[in-house]
């Protein structure tokens, strides 16, 4: 798994490269109030690609945290109600006919 996820970004590394040496040409991108931001279009991409990215991975990790504290949490619980039950009542003994005189 180590060596696919390893894969997976070295793909997007060159992937990224090569990119940015095909495309390295100035953009230009209208800001509010008439300001323009000139740029390099590799630039502009990473920065879209990130501010897209960053905050959900944020999310995520808040959520696989809650997840792991809640998993903490139950086997705790679990750990603490481990004590054995008690052991069931015998049934009361039968009455017979000969008992009750």
């Amino acid at each position: 798994m180590r060596f696919l996820k390893m894969l997976i970004w070295v793909t997007i590394i060159i992937g990224l490269i090569v990119f940015a040496t095909n495309n390295w040409v100035p953009v230009s991108v209208s800001l509010w109030g008439g300001l323009r931001l000139d740029t390099k279009l590799p630039a502009l991409v990473i920065a879209a690609f990130l501010i897209g990215f960053v905050p959900l991975y944020f999310v995520h990790l808040t959520q696989v945290w809650r997840i792991k504290r809640r998993i903490m949490t139950l086997e705790a619980n679990q750990r603490g109600s481990a004590v054995p039950p008690p052991p069931p009542v015998s049934p009361p003994p039968a009455y017979t006919a000969v008992d009750m005189i």
